[in-house]
């Protein structure tokens, strides 16, 4: 005869007793959600690792530093036995029984009389997986199931249409440095919920083909040297979408707020009573120097880097860098928006003191398939960029780390 499945059900646990025994790593993986969730949590166990100690520390949990006794389990909701002592965790699962305490065992699942399912979260739904099999439970099963799930949950391919949550306002997103994969799981979930979608050309551009014909998709491409749209025009789109009910998301290359204009839109978006979200993005300053080999910062050859817009040359009046200071600097200096400007920016870091010589590196297009990356030194940049007909977008990394890695990846 097939023996019962577990019964599934949420425990709610703020302010209630809970007991774990044993300080080690299946502890430490498990005490994170009892601390979420508000638990008064006992832990009883002679040695912890750093990670448990530190919650002890900051007051998360109450530790007692020794071994199971009789009775430590009285007036506990809930048990979580994890010792490396088999015939301590039989003791301590009999006196649950006898109190009649919900108990988890890290070493027989069979002895316990509560599972720890694979736990998710996504935007407020938390997804459990239990398994039905018991004489076969694998954890690798039920946690690669879970995290089917809870992907699809964040990146909007696993809502039911006719309960698609949509949230009237803006979202600034920003996009990453053009690989699809890495925008964050919160911006693909909410390009997913989207019913109007504003773009640049430095977003990935990838991702709008995955949205469904019904979401309007709006180029506000500002194409170096060619026609653009204003932001005003940009900031009214928004709002105006917004207004009418619909959820926006506003598709930007990299981080919002690194070069990218984003608080100019959020304040536009303020000022018009729109509720606005900003989700980060991964900044191509630190990411394509990255996927080319190279580390902006490197233990006993650059201790800070420095992140310079070059959309306006040193000798322009409306600079706004202080180039001079720049030169003097030891670390690494990253340079975006640069292609155009980079005989200037060499010439006065050189004649401010930086050594011609100066390694440098011009990555192209980083992070996609059409990534590629010119060396040259500052002497020698301007005339690469004309040599090899660099193009933006193009990330320039100027200091010792051009030298650090590979120059060609695998």
């Amino acid at each position: 005869m097939a023996e019962n499945p577990a019964y599934p059900v949420g425990l709610r646990l703020t302010g209630r007793r809970v007991v774990v025994l044993g300080g080690g790593q299946v502890a430490q993986r498990r005490l994170p959600a009892l601390i979420a969730a508000g638990a008064d949590i006992h832990l009883v166990s002679p040695n912890v690792t750093p990670s448990v100690e530190a919650m002890a520390d900051a007051g998360e949990i109450t530790w007692q530093r020794r071994r199971y006794q009789n009775g430590d389990l009285a007036d506990a909701w809930y048990a979580l036995i994890a010792t490396g002592d088999t015939e301590a965790n039989a003791q301590a699962s009999a006196e649950a029984e006898r109190h009649r305490v919900w108990c988890v065992r890290s070493d027989d699942a069979e002895a316990a009389t509560a599972w720890t399912p694979a736990t998710g979260t996504s935007e407020g739904v938390t997804v459990a997986i239990l398994t039905t099999d018991t004489k076969s439970r694998d954890p690798r099963h039920t946690a690669a199931i879970r995290d089917a799930v809870v992907e699809g949950l964040r990146d909007g391919t696993l809502v039911a249409p006719h309960h698609r949550t949509r949230t009237p306002g803006v979202a600034l997103v920003g996009g990453g440095p053009g690989d699809p994969d890495l925008i964050t799981v919160r911006g693909r979930r909410l390009l997913a919920e989207a019913d109007v979608v504003i773009t640049d050309h430095l977003g990935p551009r990838d991702l709008l083909a995955e949205l469904p014909s019904s979401v309007e998709v709006i180029d506000a491409a500002k194409l170096p040297y060619g026609r653009f749209m204003a932001q005003e025009a940009i900031n009214n789109a928004l709002i105006e979408h917004a207004k009418q009910g619909k959820s926006v998301v506003r598709l930007k290359g990299g981080d919002p707020y690194v070069y990218g204009r984003g608080m100019e839109e959020f304040q536009a978006l303020a000022e018009a009573g729109i509720p606005c979200t900003v989700v980060p993005g991964i900044s191509s300053s630190i990411s394509v120097p990255g996927a080319a080999g190279i580390p902006v910062t490197h233990r006993g050859v650059a201790h800070e880097f420095t992140v310079v817009s070059g959309h306006i040359a040193p000798d322009d009046a409306r600079s706004l860098v202080d180039w001079p200071s720049l030169a003097k600097l030891t670390g690494t200096l990253v340079i975006l928006m640069g292609v155009g400007t980079i005989g200037k920016v060499a010439e006065t870091l050189i004649a401010h003191g930086k050594s011609p010589d100066t390694p440098v590196a011009l990555i192209q297009e980083g992070t996609t398939a059409a990534q590629r990356r010119v060396d040259a030194t500052l002497a020698t940049a301007a005339e690469a960029v004309v040599a090899q007909e660099v193009k933006p977008p193009a990330v320039i990394v100027i200091g010792e780390v051009v030298k650090v890695g590979p120059t060609t990846l695998a």
